[in-house]
């Protein structure tokens, strides 16, 4: 016997999708608001000359950009411009999926242009949701028009929306290709932020062009720029780490290596450290490099991480090679991985390892053997001739790489007695790099303190309860002085 059982039916007027589509619009709506919440807080930073709320609503950008969509944008354009300003905007906006209910939303024609800060920002948001989703052609425009807005005004309460803003227009002709074309203008801008002590403007612009200049591999126009401007030591942490970076590749290319290790560590402990996880990848991998160019070997738990293992696996074997001397590894890293080498910019400092790989090979052979022939040492080397191998001992002996002499008539190469590495001067020198180290450490905390403003105001006394406490005083001493004329006859 078959039993049939009802099947309760759902109702075709009321599909599961709906209430996914409330969801999507009450974020959208929720999203609406808190932009329109930033706008009041850029307007109150105008009216009472505060950076920090302009600060605030910028420290959000990250968060405000995962929530950007075309239903979004369209319904702030509506709220916040004036119906003659609106067509422009909204023709940089995608169609939107949805709509909002007329009762959710809200939409008020403005009566008034709004202020160049908040306008400034609305065309920030539309600008990185053009990049977002790719459309290149109208961000290149958007950002156009921006610049155009941004120079036209002269106003220290938008320098800060305008160094955000010079960033995104530089990212747009990165992506087209273009960065050659706007090298003029980022240099006009910074000298205009010098001279009106736009301090954060400064910073951001130098990394650009210092990121324009590396992108070409002009290296000594970059270096030119670094030696002939100061970059503002009141700037953010974030544009910091991005000028160290520079700094330090400018330095590495130049075979100043010490100077770019240095520079590249303190990028590293500026960078956030639960963020900005590309950035940090980018300075792991140069900062690889440069310690095997100083001749020092990185530590394995730096490949050990979770978020390096995969990124920094083709230095991890490179390191092996160099470590071991074995120039038949290293050819085969530079061959397996020179796509990747070169596409993160290192591959012209890796090729100059091959003489530390060769330096790292003497030195353990000058350790294995008292004497030794140039023919094996090029066998072991992998040299074609038994000359080259001499004329690389040679130049190993004469840059202190091992401690050794070469005998021509006898055809052999005699490694010397190991020496008491404590009667030289090399303790002495590796104590005054790491004390130099945790004296910068210092100064660069002290340096990087934030204070709220006016702070140092709460524990002063007012010019009121100063004439009181004055006062006061005086009573006191009055006091004082009858009691001492009472206790006389």
């Amino acid at each position: 016997m078959v039993v049939v059982e009802d099947v309760e039916m759902k109702n075709a007027d009321s599909p599961s999708g709906l209430e996914a589509g409330d969801n999507k619009k009450d974020t959208d709506l929720q999203s609406i608001l808190e932009i329109r919440e930033h706008g009041r807080q850029i307007e109150k930073s105008v009216t009472s000359k505060e950076n920090r709320f302009i600060l605030r609503v910028l420290r959000c950008l990250p968060n405000t950009r995962r929530k950007l969509n075309g239903l979004v944008l369209r319904s702030l354009i509506n709220q916040i411009y004036p119906v003659a300003e609106r067509e422009v905007l909204i023709g940089f906006t995608e169609e939107p999926s949805g709509e909002l209910d007329a009762t959710q939303s809200r939409a008020r024609s403005a009566v008034k242009s709004p202020v160049p800060e908040v306008d400034a920002y609305i065309n920030l948001l539309i600008l990185v949701r053009l990049i977002d989703t790719n459309k290149l052609a109208e961000a290149e425009r958007c950002s156009q028009a921006l610049m155009n807005k941004i120079t036209s005004q002269n106003r220290r309460t938008i320098d800060h929306i305008a160094a955000k803003c010079y960033f995104y227009h530089s990212r747009v002709a990165e992506l087209t290709n273009k960065l050659d074309s706007i090298r003029g203008f980022l240099h006009s801008r910074l000298r205009t932020a010098t001279l009106r002590n736009d301090f954060e403007g400064q910073a951001v612009l130098i990394n650009c062009l210092l990121r324009n200049y590396l992108h070409y591999s002009l290296y000594d126009q970059a270096d030119k720029l670094v030696s002939k401007c100061v970059f503002p030591e009141t700037a953010s942490n974030n544009e910091w780490a991005r000028f160290l970076y520079y700094l330090g590749r400018i330095k590495a290319a130049r075979l100043e290596y010490s100077v770019a290790h240095k520079h590249l560590v303190q990028a590293m402990r500026k960078a956030p450290q639960n963020a900005a996880i590309g950035f940090r990848q980018t300075v792991q991998k140069l900062t690889v490099v440069v310690e095997l160019l100083l001749g020092d070997i990185p530590e394995r738990q730096i490949f050990r991480q979770a978020t390096m293992r995969y990124s920094l696996a083709p230095y991890f074997q490179l390191t092996q090679a160099v470590r071991m001397g074995n120039l038949q590894r290293f050819g085969e890293v530079l061959e397996n991985f020179g796509d990747k080498f070169r596409q993160d910019h290192t591959f012209t400092l890796i090729l100059r390892l091959r003489h530390n790989v060769i330096k790292t090979a003497i030195r353990s052979i000058g350790l294995s053997y008292s004497r030794i022939s140039p023919q094996d040492i090029a066998k072991k080397l992998g040299l074609d001739s038994a000359e080259d191998a001499e004329f690389i001992v040679a130049k190993a002996i004469r840059d202190g790489v091992i401690e050794a002499t070469l005998d021509p008539q006898g055809g052999f190469m005699r490694s010397k007695e190991s020496t008491d590495i404590y009667c030289t001067k090399e303790p002495q020198l590796a104590f005054h790099q790491r004390i130099s180290f945790c004296l910068d450490l210092h100064n660069q905390s002290v340096k990087a303190m934030r204070y709220p403003p006016k702070a140092y105001g709460k524990e002063l006394e007012s010019a009121e309860e100063r004439r009181e406490r004055e006062q006061q005083d005086l009573e006191l001493a009055k006091e004082m002085a009858e009691e001492d004329d009472d206790g006389f006859p």
